[in-house]
Parts: structure tokens; sequence; C-alpha cells
């Protein structure tokens, strides 16, 4: 993805049909390993697994959607084939963001097997290189999926025919968005520059880590330290990763070792939204700062999205705002998060197929 095309005018759009949770590769095939030590099964034929990004945080209207969508846009423009998947179980829009109706066909229906793969449920967007599979919202429980049925989406996302897929994730730090976000190949934390997101956001982090744990851990006292280790309060005084990994050294030095390891290697992907001012702009370092002293976990920062009343207006309207004006701030914006993460999967890659070390 060497050569980089600015975006155009946009153009009309319609629709058109078209563990963490640890996915168990179909009998026989390749596995990879994802950065967060997740078997993913390798895509059909021997061809190349696509690379999946998520995109979450700890709290609701920080722009994750609006991110995932002109992500989107940067890798189309860019040539690479993409599917955007609205992961936000219970609470999709973002066919919204991309200026379409609601598609005839969701993940709601390959959810409950009315759609035998989840290629029979991906629209096209109106965008070259461009489509998308929405969100469910046609039934009950749907933020609720069982674990089963998680599995079997989670397996059917690295199958997908295309280069790049984007998960846009609902807020907060259920079982369900954490393990999608761990499932990824990359996940991207967004934060605004509030005391709400920011507090959220190092909770996201965090839960994301001791969810990742808890998928590995198989001795039940451990799995135990771990789950207490989750809740507002444990009676031993865990507050931190580095108090949890102090309590398992007391108990098995070897485990603890291994769990710092899991630690250093955890490396989730900060973008900082809405800045309105130079601190705004300076937040994403002091909170990597932050994050590496009293969690030990080292976040990558792939930059910040300035604030532009454009922004709001171009969802209200339901244009992108990269299409309609190329040359904004926002636009520029969007552009160097997405080299960032291009240079991350590139990073990655060797022969056609992901590497992960």
């Amino acid at each position: 993805m060497s050569v980089e095309e600015k975006p155009q005018p946009a153009t009309a759009q319609t629709a058109a049909p078209n563990g963490t949770a640890q996915t168990a590769a179909p009998s026989g095939t390749a596995q990879t390993a994802a950065p967060n030590g997740t078997a993913q099964p390798a895509a059909p034929n021997g061809t190349a697994q696509p690379a999946v990004i998520a995109v979450g945080g700890g709290k609701g209207g920080i722009g994750k959607t609006l991110l995932t969508a002109n992500l989107g846009i940067y890798f189309a423009k860019n040539k690479r084939r993409v599917v955007l998947v609205d992961a936000d179980l219970g609470g999709s829009n973002l066919h919204t963001c991309l200026g379409i109706d609601f598609p005839e066909v969701s993940l709601s229906d390959f959810v409950q097997r009315r759609a035998p793969t989840i290629e029979d449920v991906i629209v096209e967007t109106g965008i070259e290189g461009l489509r998308l599979i929405s969100g469910a919202q046609d039934f009950m429980g749907s933020v609720n999926i069982k674990y089963t049925q998680k599995l079997r989406v989670l397996k059917q996302i690295f199958k997908i025919d295309t280069e790049v897929v984007l998960l846009d994730l609902g807020s907060g730090t259920s079982f369900n968005v954490l393990d999608f976000f761990l499932a990824s190949n990359l996940g991207v934390v967004v934060m605004a520059p509030e005391p709400t997101s920011l507090e959220n956001s190092y909770l996201f982090v965090k839960s994301a880590f001791y969810r990742l744990l808890r998928h590995r851990e198989k001795d039940a006292p451990f799995r135990k330290i771990i789950e207490e280790s989750m809740g507002s309060r444990s009676e031993k005084g865990i507050r931190t990763p580095y108090d949890l990994i102090r309590e398992v050294s007391k108990l098995d030095p070897e485990k603890g070792d291994t769990y710092r390891a899991c630690m250093q290697a955890f490396r989730p992907l900060l973008v900082i939204n809405q800045v309105r001012d130079q601190d705004d702009a300076e937040l994403g370092q002091a909170v990597r700062t932050a994050c590496r002293k009293y969690f030990g976990i080292d976040l990558g920062y792939l930059g910040h999205i300035e604030y532009d009343d454009a922004v709001w207006q171009s969802v209200r309207s339901r244009t992108l705002l990269v299409q309609e004006q190329p040359d904004s701030s926002f636009a520029e914006n969007i552009w160097n998060i997405g080299r960032g993460i291009t240079r991350r999967i590139e990073e990655r890659q060797e022969g056609g197929r992901w590497n992960f070390k």
C-alpha cells in the first residue's frame, strides 16, 4: 500500500444486497497466532487472511463509528478491498455514516442462520472497494449473543474474501465487546479528551488485558484470581495488572513471568478524537506514559483527530467528510492514522500471509 490517493467528492450512494474467543480452526487447517495469542484459522483454499482491525473504546459517543467509516474510505482509496462490519450488536448505525439505508440483509441473518455464510450478508456501499456487513437490529438479545454464535461469527470474519476488515465495536466492556477486540489482529482504542472518556478508556484497556489472561489461563485457582481482579473490588487489593502479576508471582513465579510476557506483548493502539487545543493534542503521549507506568501496558499511539463542526454536519447530512472535503484537517488526520495502521499491517505480513510474532 505504497500509493496513497486522496478522496474525490462523493457521489450518490445506494445499498445493494450482495479470544480471544479462541476460534477453533476447521480440521486440518493451519492456524496463525494473533499478537494476543488467540488461535485464528487460515482462510479457505490457502488464501491469505484479511487484516482484521477492531475499533473500540470505553464510552459511547466518542467517534468510533465515524473513525471506522472514514478508515474504510482510506483503505478503499488506496486500492485495498475492504469490508466494514458493524459489530455494535443491538445499536448498529454504521450504515448511516456511509449515507445508505439499513440494508435488506444484516449480521442477524447470519447469526440466526437465515444466511449460511457471512459473505451472504455483505452489501455494496456505492464506494468502489468498500463493502458493509450491517449490524443486528431486528431481534431481541442481539447484544448478548451466545458464546457459540460469537465463535461462529469470528471464524467467518477471518474467512471473508477481502484484504481489510474493520470492526466497529459497541461501547463498554462487555465480554462480547472485549472478545471481538482481542480476536482482531489490531485493536484501536478511541478516546476523547474529557475525564469520563479517559477513565472509561483506562478501564477498557485493563479489562481487555484481564479478559485475555482469563481466556489463556487453564488453572482454576488462577482463573479465580483473574475474575476477582475484573470486579470493582478485589479482596486481595488488586487494582492494576502490576498488582495482579505480583499476586500471581507469589504463588507461582514462573506463571508470573508468563503473565508479564503477555502484558508486554499486549499493545492496543490509541487515537484521541475531538482535539480542540494543544493540551488535547498532547494527551495521547500522556496516556501512553500513564498506561506504561501504572499498568505496564505500552499503547501504540496512532495520532489525533481535530475537532471540526463539519464532522457532525456531515453525520447529519449522511455524507463522508473525507470525500466531501478531502483537503480538510479532518481528512488529513484520518490519512495519518490510516498510514500508521498500514505500517503495522505491512510489518506483520510476509509472503501474502499474516506473520504474527
